[in-house]
């Protein structure tokens, strides 16, 4: 592979969004299909169903879109700072959707955005990096001005997902998508804040790691 070239800022921005949209559909499309049942069925066991659905998929919905405003949005200006945990909080709520538990070992600080960003997007692929299920743990080292963080997926049969290695190293991944936006934007996210990526696996556990150049 070359070296990943530079993406315009409009195509990134369309990247990102559609990625976002289509982490956010299947919840709302569940959502509509409970209201369907609801408008639809005059069974109180099928309206019961319905509305746990539309609890269930509405709090889903809510994490999703409160995470990818944290790790994605501006989230204030140039050099603002952010509360890590309120990131704590953020990742806690999408965690809980997915298969893996997550192990937060951070104090609280105020850190610059973008190291924030940069670590709730290595949580998004350390979770891909154990698709059947395990522990995600986070962990940071230095002071939060110039930390290096630490993020371990540890489950059955963990795996780095085809291509992401390359990516984080600075690549030209095979395709670029709304699929393969997310490494790409964590790779972005690193050299902005004068970072390197690594990414390794052993039997049980993938180990990806940020740390200052």
């Amino acid at each position: 592979m070359s070296e990943l070239k530079e993406i315009t800022s409009l195509d990134l921005a369309a990247l990102v969004a559609s990625r976002v949209c289509h982490d956010i559909i299947s919840p709302v499309g569940a959502i509509t299909n409970g209201l369907e049942v609801l408008d639809e069925e005059g069974s109180e066991d099928m309206r019961e169903f319905a509305m746990d659905l539309i609890r269930k998929s509405a709090r889903q919905a809510s994490a999703k879109l409160q995470f990818a405003r944290l790790a994605f949005g501006a989230a204030g200006s140039a050099g603002a700072e952010i509360d890590l945990g309120d990131a704590q909080v953020v990742a806690t709520g999408f965690m809980e959707n997915e298969k893996s538990d997550l192990d937060w070992k951070l104090a609280r600080h105020l850190m610059p955005k973008n190291f924030v960003k940069l670590l709730l997007n290595l949580i998004l692929i350390a979770n891909q990096c154990v698709p059947r299920g395990g522990t995600i743990l986070v962990e940071m080292e230095g002071d939060p001005k110039l930390p290096s963080f630490t993020v371990k997926a540890s489950g059955v049969n963990p795996r780095i997902p085809l291509g992401m290695k390359e990516t984080l190293s600075g690549e030209e991944p095979e395709r670029v998508d709304a699929h393969s936006v997310q490494p790409i934007y964590t790779l972005l996210l690193a050299r902005e804040s004068d970072m390197k990526l690594a990414i390794d696996k052993d039997e049980e556990t993938v180990l990806i790691t940020a740390s200052p150049v």
